[in-house]
């Protein structure tokens, strides 16, 4: 039975080879009668290989409290989704509302404040609540002013058309709730993941090759189910891995996979995955259904040719498995495209 194709890699070049399983040599062929037969076709091949990864959200932040200290008094629960202008949590019964942006918050809003990249992220994002049709610049402007009061005069806040530092906190996207430390506020108030659905590979350094950016590749659940994603980042820095408690495995780079919209994944977190990525692929390439290659009696490997009543037995060397399709590439005097080959009926 024909076991699959490996890839070698040396020196940064691949090389393609046969395997046999634990087969010391090829047993004889079985007489097999004349059953269905399939084309000899040229075509292109891929071959493919199975990562393992974990299905998940994607991002890390621990988000802190940037006012004065004080006790969490009320929280959403773990999985809760939080968008932008929502509260994330309450300090002293005041609640806390979420915005985007990359930079923390270190000072109050309020007239007369210098101007700052913190006050161009906090007007950008009252122009996408609704709040601020002005042009978005980093000056604390009269006309920022009032988008806060009107943004207030909505949460049923008082309007006074300044934020004073613990009033709102900043995320990079919309954040759904991992952990929530309870009690005083001291350092993290609760740790988030973003919104979206990535698939993680820990990918070993000698197979960066095989993964680029922007790639689509196929993935499965346990259970049976599939769904494709996009490869969106590959990760430069080399990380140590384990294989149990005692030896270590290859260094690996990360691997994130975003999925395709849609997929119904839900529910699922930190479930295990299957990623079918590509490894090698010829164009062009002489092929046969893989259930028409035999084990030849003399070695190697054969298959039937079939013209009309006639059969006859054709050496050949197999070459790549292109397993989706259920074809392999094939090399021989005796083989041509357009000849019919026997397979065995199932």
């Amino acid at each position: 039975m024909v076991a699959g194709a490996t890839l070698l890699a040396g020196g940064g070049v691949g090389a393609w080879r046969w395997w046999l399983g634990s087969a010391a040599r090829p047993a004889a062929p079985e007489t097999v009668s004349a059953g269905s037969t399939a084309a000899v076709t040229r075509t292109d091949l891929t071959a493919t290989e199975q990562l393992p990864g974990t299905l998940g959200y994607a991002g890390d932040w621990r988000i802190e409290h940037p006012g004065p200290s004080g006790v969490l008094t009320s929280a959403p629960t773990v999985g809760t989704e939080v968008q932008r202008g929502q509260a994330l949590y309450e300090v002293d019964g005041k609640p806390v509302f979420l915005l985007y942006g990359e930079r923390l918050v270190w000072r109050d809003f309020a007239p007369g404040m210098s101007r700052g990249e913190d006050v161009r992220q906090l007007r950008q994002n009252l122009v996408a609540l609704g709040f601020d049709s002005s042009t978005v610049d980093s000056d604390f402007s009269s006309g920022a002013g009032a988008a806060i009061r009107r943004w207030q005069r909505s949460l049923g806040q008082p309007q006074t058309g300044r934020l004073p530092l613990g009033t709102i906190v900043f995320a990079p996207e919309a954040l759904r709730l991992v952990e929530v430390n309870a009690g005083r506020v001291n350092g993290p108030v609760v740790r988030a993941s973003s919104t979206r659905r990535v698939v993680t590979v820990a990918l070993p350094t000698s197979r960066q090759g095989q993964l680029q950016a922007g790639a689509t590749v196929q993935m499965s659940l346990s259970g049976g189910g599939r769904f494709t994603g996009t490869v969106e980042r590959i990760g430069r820095v080399a990380a140590a891995s384990s294989e149990g408690s005692s030896q270590a495995g290859p260094p690996t780079v990360a691997v994130t996979i975003t999925l395709a919209q849609g997929e119904p994944l839900e529910a699922l977190d930190q479930a295990p995955v299957q990623v079918t990525v590509a490894t090698a692929t010829r164009k062009g390439a002489l092929a046969v259904p893989v259930t028409a290659l035999r084990a030849a009696s003399s070695g190697g490997y054969e298959v039937v040719v079939v013209d009309g009543t006639t059969r006859r037995q054709a050496p050949v060397r197999p070459g790549l498995l292109d397993e989706r399709a259920g074809l392999i590439e094939v090399s021989g005097d005796g083989v041509r495209e357009g000849m019919r080959v026997e397979v065995p009926s199932r």
